[in-house]
């Protein structure tokens, strides 16, 4: 992957013929072919062949003709027999112009030297010289007054990652200061005097040149920084991108060289024919460049290169790239252009996925946090939507298509492309909106889940956030799907308004027979509305308890604390009872013997209240410390006396095991004995034997008695 992603700038060279094309396509045919074809209008016979053809499809509806899929293949065909033919005249006529090419070119030579004739080709020469040097001493200039601010940003900390968004800001606006300082220094000067007009296009043409070239090594010293490791935002070995900081700049100024050249040769008059097999041999020496630069790059990390293992990826690369550049030989742009694009795009988005992800990683580690912020969420999905809709209208563009408006002369390809475009940005919007959406989103659940349980009004927003806002998750991302789904249909010209009539219809009827599952909905809606229950609570329902573990829209989980997870549909829930709100009073009961002194355990107990209170593993959770409540009755063997204590709720069984351990301790030191049922067995002598004999008599049945 690495390979495509160094190629992002790299293949900008391979469109050196057809943007070419694209200039020569629209330059006016010669005035003699004019005259021929207007001499051919004015023919009658002509003239009434056009209008029958003109008129000729209006009568086609009426016409029975073969069915639809047959003569959808037979036009098929016949627009693939039309365009092997038109490439093969194309090729013809190449060839043809080739031997007059030499001519050509000397006469357009000519003609140059003789309009700049009035100042000279050399006086040209310093002039363009002259002007690129002030752009360059403009800079010196700049850098010069720049010296603070330079030193403030190599001095930028970037263990954090607000120094390193800082870093990279300011390296962008020191970057975007020196393109426009080299602009005014060169262009600028250049447009304040008044020259010929061939002469102002000639060094107008260049200088953008000198000044495109200087924009890519900006860009590659923002993004490369092949001298500057730290500040580098796509993480690479420095040899890797010392290396590429170079070729693009090669690549870039050979391809914009060879556009301003060609633009210029098609002013001078050069005809069709000559004029692309320039721009085609020009193709070749980039498709060189390019391929040389490929198998030469190093890998990532800088140790080996690519050309010696001769690997597989590189390979496919290599016979894509040639595959696109052949196309230019078709005699249209556009398979060129749409192949580069579709290429590009990949590669951008894995860069802008490395850079996001090295720029916004969490302070001394390498890699980004487990679940992602929203600014690296808006960052690089941002980024990747706008990349993909800047991708989408490039190739709307190149195929020629209005994606506004459907017009009566579309075909049914150009009409699926239009839709298939406007679909790719619909979901390229709504993966950056679901994306945004689901961080923020995760970033609120992690949040509730990392502060635990605790107590109070912020524990409990915290327990319903928990509950609440997986549901919202799953209800955005349907209805962000739905939306979508139905924009991207009448984007591919499909009527969604009966579908969303049959949909209704659809929901009424569903309605009607999932009376059960329409009840689970809208009582388990109810029942979140009214807080009955938030994940990580006890509670119960009816014969069932446990804690809730999760829920959907239907049902709910609940663990046993034996462990059994009970599924239980909403609509079948009675009255819920919470364990886990708020407080619970915690009440025990102590039998003692009736010859206790009560006056000695009032004490006694209060003392165990206030260790338990001063315990620091119990102190958290007591709301009110252990006290006696007096005696609860004088049952037949003991006097039952009531304690209680209030805790917060799911902490009182613990705690009442440390309390009534230490009553026990307390009253075996204080002589205070625990009252228990005692049986008391007879045994011996005659009073068992009668005992044994009555217990006989009555267990015959009647009529054996005696």
């Amino acid at each position: 992957m690495h390979r495509l992603l160094v190629l992002f700038v790299l293949l900008l060279g391979l469109g050196a013929s057809g943007p070419a094309l694209a200039q020569q396509a629209a330059a006016p045919p010669s005035p003699e072919k004019l005259r021929s074809l207007a001499e051919l209008l004015q023919d009658p016979e002509v003239r009434g062949w056009l209008q029958a053809q003109v008129a000729a499809p209006a009568a086609a509806p009426a016409d029975t003709g073969p069915p639809a899929a047959p003569a959808m293949a037979a036009g098929m065909q016949q627009s693939m027999a039309g365009g092997i033919e038109a490439t093969r005249g194309f090729l013809r006529s190449l060839i043809a112009a080739a031997p007059a090419l030499p001519a050509e070119l000397a006469a357009a030579w000519r003609t140059l030297t003789g309009q700049l004739m009035e100042r000279g080709l050399a006086w040209t020469v310093v002039s363009l010289a002259v002007f690129i040097g002030l752009g360059f001493g403009a800079e010196q200039l700049y850098w010069r007054l720049s010296t603070g601010f330079r030193q403030r940003l190599i001095g930028t900390q970037l263990d954090t990652l607000h120094g390193r968004l800082q870093a990279v800001w300011l390296r962008s606006v020191y970057g975007l200061g020196l393109i426009l300082v080299f602009a005014l220094g060169s262009i600028g000067a250049f447009l304040l005097f008044d020259w010929p007009l061939l002469l102002q296009e000639i060094v107008l043409s260049y200088l953008l040149l000198v000044l495109i070239v200087r924009v890519t090594l900006v860009l590659g010293r923002i993004i490369l920084a092949p001298g500057a490791e730290k500040f580098r935002l796509v993480p690479m070995a420095t040899p890797t991108a010392h290396y590429w900081f170079v070729w693009s700049a090669i690549l870039v100024g050979w391809f914009f060289f060879v556009q301003f050249t060609l633009g210029m040769l098609a002013t001078l008059g050069l005809r069709l024919e000559s004029w692309y097999l320039v721009g085609l041999a020009c193709g070749v020496v980039l498709l060189g460049l390019t391929l040389a630069a490929l198998w030469r790059a190093p890998t990532f990390d800088g140790r080996d290169r690519i050309g010696h293992d001769h690997r597989i990826g590189t390979w496919l690369l290599t016979l894509y790239i040639v595959g696109i550049w052949l196309a230019l030989f078709t005699g249209t742009t556009a398979p060129f252009y749409v192949g580069i694009i579709l290429l590009l795009l990949p590669i951008a988005i894995r860069g802008t996925h490395l850079a996001v992800k090295h720029v916004l990683r969490p302070p001394g580690a390498a890699a980004a946090e487990e679940v992602p912020s929203v600014l690296a969420v808006s960052l690089e999905r941002g980024l990747r939507a706008l990349l993909g809709i800047g991708g989408a209208l490039a190739i709307a563009g190149v195929l020629g298509l209005d994606l506004g408006a459907l017009t009566s002369r579309d075909t049914l390809a150009t009409r699926l492309l239009r839709g298939a475009i406007n679909a790719a940005i619909v979901f390229l919007v709504a993966d950056f909106a679901w994306h945004l959406l689901r961080a923020w989103l995760d970033q609120r659940i992690a949040a509730a889940n990392t502060a635990g349980l605790g107590a109070g009004d912020e524990a409990r927003r915290r327990a319903r956030l928990r509950t609440l806002l997986p549901i919202l998750k799953n209800v955005l991302f349907v209805v962000l799907a739905v939306m979508a789904g139905l924009i991207a249909l009448a984007a591919l010209g499909v009527e969604i308004g009966p579908l969303i009539a049959g949909a209704g219809v659809v929901g009424l009827a569903v309605g009607f027979g999932a009376q059960t599952l329409v009840k689970d909905v809208i009582s388990g809606m109810f029942f979140l509305f009214d807080d009955a229950f938030r994940i990580g609570e006890y509670i119960e329902s009816g014969s069932i308890r446990g804690t809730v573990e999760g829920f959907s829209l239907r049902s709910l989980k609940l663990r046993h604390h034996r462990g059994a997870l009970h599924t239980i549909p909403f609509g079948s829930l009675d009255k819920i009872t919470n364990y886990s709100r708020d407080w619970v009073i915690d009440k025990m009961t102590v039998s003692v013997t009736y010859d206790t002194d009560l006056d000695k355990i009032k004490p006694i107990v209060k003392q165990v209240g206030k260790e338990l209170a001063a315990d620091p593993e119990f102190a958290p959770h007591i709301l009110e410390t252990l006290k006696m409540q007096g005696v609860e009755q004088f049952g037949d063997y003991a006097i039952q006396i009531r304690l209680k204590m209030m805790t917060r709720p799911g902490e009182q069984f613990v705690i009442r095991r440390r309390a009534l351990a230490m009553i026990k301790k307390a009253f075996e030191a204080n002589g205070i004995a625990f009252a228990v049922p005692t049986v008391t067995v007879a045994g011996g002598g005659a009073a068992t034997s009668a005992v044994a004999q009555h217990a006989l008599d009555r267990a015959k049945p009647a009529g054996e008695a005696g």
